[in-house]
């Protein structure tokens, strides 16, 4: 497996991790105080379109590396839950890192 499979995937985690909160901070606005409706929709959308993106390079990197079905429903979904793609990212990455390091076989 190659590196830039799991850079993409740590990045997209982190992002959609951030707009997440960002659009959980829009809902308060929007609900508890009736403002910031329009940045609310932007926001939500946005969201919505990086969160397929995570979606394709967290399958991409879960199918590469042979995660279990549980494993990588886990994985997908932390993309809905405040804060969880951050902790859920860096357990990726303890379990992924040892994976680079070894070198892969060759093909004959």
């Amino acid at each position: 497996m190659k590196r830039s499979v799991l850079t993409r995937y740590r990045a997209m985690a982190y992002i959609t991790a951030v707009m997440l909160l960002v659009l959980c901070t829009c809902m308060v606005f929007k609900y508890g105080f009736g403002m910031g409706k329009d940045l609310t929709l932007v926001v939500s959308q946005i969201h919505g379109v990086l969160y397929i993106v995570y979606l394709i390079f967290a399958f991409d990197l879960g199918s590469k590396a042979k995660w279990k079905f549980g494993k990588l429903l886990w994985v997908l979904i932390a993309g809905t839950i405040p804060t969880a793609a951050f902790f859920v990212e860096r357990q990726v990455v303890r379990e992924i890192e040892p994976l680079l390091a070894a070198p892969e076989p060759v093909k004959v």
